[in-house]
């Protein structure tokens, strides 16, 4: 199972190059797709579909393949297989005959837009775990709105992915979502990537105001609630809140908030979150 670049085809691992070398046949997603990746390192293989509409009956004869001492590779047409794209079922196949699934890892959407996004900031100040991938929601009805639901009570950053067609219908369900922030990811590592903060009351507009962001892939990043902390500005002192709104001005968030605790009294953890309302507002 060989990752691939989401965009930018330098992001090829050696060790991927090495491997799909000496395969004696790549399967992949897309033959074409793949036939350009392998084109642009002078690699020559025989390809094979393999693709949600035949995943089942390929993952058997690829089986068979392996069986008589063939190596096959799989790739997906972006990323690593079997998360968001074909090959999951290829891989339970391999493992049901007894054989072994080799995962040489690679670029992701979702960890590269989270390695921008300050997580590390978020989880020190609400303790969550990580974050939650969600990966592509259900294409409409009561199932979409039950996932949603369910993702906007999670006290953790929830990363989505979506495809083009349904991005406004995307933004129009996170209206109710208030203030609070989405960082979303486009065209990640090509040549017009773009990636942008706003709060999810906000991003319709931001979106429908040009044409362009309307294309390409999108990996969206949902940050934790500052509200989700005990307190907030209502019951920090004015004198407080102009404290660390002058912080503000010249530290980043963590420090100013760190900062303000240590003049006043005050948690720090308060003021992290008056701190984003802040921030948001502006």
């Amino acid at each position: 199972m060989v990752a691939t670049p989401i965009g930018n085809l330098a992001d090829i691992s050696l060790r991927a190059l090495c491997a799909l070398d000496l395969m004696d046949a790549i399967a992949c997603e897309d033959t074409r797709h793949t036939q350009h990746m392998l084109n642009a390192y002078g690699i020559k293989k025989p390809l094979i579909a393999l693709h949600q509409h035949n995943e089942v009956h390929a993952s058997d004869a690829l089986v068979s393949r392996l069986q008589q001492g063939q190596r096959i590779a799989y790739v997906s047409d972006a990323g690593t297989p079997g998360v968001s794209d074909p090959g999951a079922k290829l891989a339970a196949a391999v493992h049901a005959a007894g054989l072994r699934v080799i995962p040489m890892p690679g670029a992701s959407s979702v960890t590269t837009l989270i390695s921008a996004i300050g997580l590390a900031e978020a989880r020190d100040q609400f303790d969550t775990q990580g974050f939650l991938f969600a990966g592509f929601l259900p294409n409409k009805g009561s199932p979409r709105v039950q996932a949603l639901q369910a993702l906007r009570d999670s006290s953790r950053t929830v990363v989505l992915l979506e495809a083009p067609h349904r991005l406004t219908q995307l933004a129009k369900e996170l209206l109710p979502w208030g203030e609070r922030l989405v960082t979303t990811g486009r065209e990640l590592t090509k040549q017009f990537e773009s990636i942008n903060t706003h709060a999810c009351q906000d991003f319709e507009a931001w979106l429908l105001a040009d044409a362009n962001r309307l294309r390409g892939e999108y990996v969206l990043a949902i940050h934790p609630l500052p509200a989700q902390v005990s307190g907030g500005e209502g019951d920090i002192p004015a004198n407080v809140l102009s404290t660390l709104a002058t912080l503000l001005e010249v530290l980043p968030v963590k420090t100013a908030s760190q900062v303000g605790s240590t003049i006043t009294g005050v948690s720090k953890n308060k003021l992290y979150a008056a701190a984003l309302a802040m921030q948001i507002r502006v």
